[in-house]
């Protein structure tokens, strides 16, 4: 058993937040390639969805990882999980995008813990005394 569980939170935001913080700066990098992939895929409006993803990517993706606004931020980011899982893997015939599909429905699970427990101790939800943190409930 792990004696000090406090690193575990912040480690586990860090995590989950590479892979939004990481897609949004691709996304600012090439827009044209995201807004190709996003008409390929059928999808109207390709500059606005583009715009919507790269600020719910990069913008929750940050806010998870300083622990800022986490509920808030994981919860839209868990939206948005299931909501990219629909709209780009849902071709259950290519064994790639079931892959795809199941890893944002894990991705999914993983942000609604963060939702269910907060932020952890090493977060700046916690340093404002904020419920976010989760801390609250440890006392309850």
């Amino acid at each position: 058993m792990i004696a000090d569980t406090r690193y575990l939170p912040a480690i586990g935001r860090l995590l989950i937040a590479l892979i939004f913080v990481m897609s949004g700066l691709s996304k600012i990098a090439n827009p044209n390639q995201a807004m190709g992939y996003i008409s390929a895929m059928g999808l109207p409006a390709p500059f606005l969805l583009y715009a919507i993803a790269t600020v719910i990517e990069l913008g929750g993706g940050v806010l998870l990882l300083l622990g800022f606004q986490t509920r808030l931020a994981a919860l839209l980011l868990a939206i948005f999980c299931v909501a990219a899982a629909l709209g780009f893997h849902h071709n259950f015939a290519d064994q790639n995008q079931m892959i795809h599909f199941l890893k944002n429905l894990a991705m999914t699970g993983g942000l609604l813990q963060i939702v269910a427990f907060g932020a952890g101790s090493l977060s700046l939800d916690a340093r404002r005394g904020s419920r976010e943190s989760g801390a609250w409930e440890m006392h309850a």
